[in-house]
């Protein structure tokens, strides 16, 4: 964690320069997607480490004093950042402008367990999603930070979103490849409800039966997972690689039939080297695992 920890705070030192100007993100998969807009236009902090599970994750009071004096702080919003919730707010009322992103990408209801109707706050497994993102970060950039160039960051995001594009035609080429029966997916939680609906996935539950990983599963929920999970012929069970799979790999031994436990970056970048320290490399990793675990031997 080391690297991680000098990541973050370089970044910090650096937005709190001068009159600590700059753009302050709160999740590292936002802060990927925001550093590629804003380009060397202004400078980017990110808050949230590499392999870290965004709705546990709390910052410093050094951090909460960036936040507060930056010109734009970019968020997830939608109750994923649950321990940086309140600093986003006291910036918000000390007149910090900032965008929550989740709710301007069409956000979709958890449909199903203790969330049901709730806003998904998971929008970046679908790339189309992000692509709606990318514009609006540029334009909240172009208009809230001083001495940007609008045509640069414009010129930014029209070559990033081209990126996206091609990772959404690249996704659903892999995913088309599975056979309809096969696209069934368990989870920790629920975090893939967007890529479901892009692609035509039928998500069968999750091990943790909520949004949050702060949740927890009782037994009958374990049980009734296994059993649909039984039910349903499912080869494969995703735990995200910066938790434990203990539940997943326990809720595979009820449902007593053979189940692979693959790990997938679903809310966190890793540290570098560790496969997925891009939001597009992460995605492609996770599409590669997800066909990987779900394909006919």
């Amino acid at each position: 964690m080391l690297a991680a920890s000098s990541l973050t705070l370089t970044l910090v030192s650096c937005s709190s320069e001068g009159d600590g100007t700059g753009v302050v993100v709160t999740t590292n998969i936002l802060g990927d997607v925001t550093a590629r807009i804003v380009g060397d236009q202004a400078p980017v902090t990110v808050l949230m480490p590499p392999d870290t599970d965004p709705h546990s994750f709390a910052i410093s009071a050094r951090e909460a004093a960036t936040l507060e004096n930056a010109d734009l702080v970019v968020h997830n919003g939608l109750g994923l950042e649950e321990g940086v919730a309140r600093n986003v707010a006291a910036a918000e009322e000390a007149g910090v402008p900032a965008l929550e992103v989740g709710a301007g990408v069409d956000p979709l209801p958890y449909t199903s367990d203790e969330s049901e109707g709730e806003p998904d706050p998971h929008f970046w497994t679908d790339p189309g999603r992000v692509g709606l993102a990318v514009d609006l970060i540029a334009e909240r950039v172009i208009e809230e930070v001083d001495g940007v160039d609008a045509d640069t960051v414009r010129a930014n995001a029209e070559s990033y979103a081209a990126e996206v594009d091609e990772l959404d035609a690249w996704m659903g080429e892999e995913f088309a490849a599975l056979p309809a029966g096969n696209r069934r997916l368990v989870t920790n939680h629920h975090v893939f409800g967007y890529l479901a609906d892009r692609y035509d996935f039928e998500v069968v539950g999750a091990v943790i039966p909520s949004g949050t990983t702060l949740a927890s599963p009782s037994t009958s929920d374990l049980k009734d997972l296994s059993d649909a999970v039984a039910e349903a012929g499912v080869s494969a069970v995703f735990a995200d690689s910066s938790q434990p799979d203990r539940l997943a790999t326990v809720m595979a031994e009820e449902a007593g039939v053979e189940i692979e436990v693959v790990p997938l970056f679903t809310e966190s970048l890793s540290q570098e080297g560790g496969g997925a320290e891009t939001y597009l490399e992460m995605m492609r990793a996770n599409t590669e695992a997800i066909t990987a675990g779900l394909r006919d031997d």
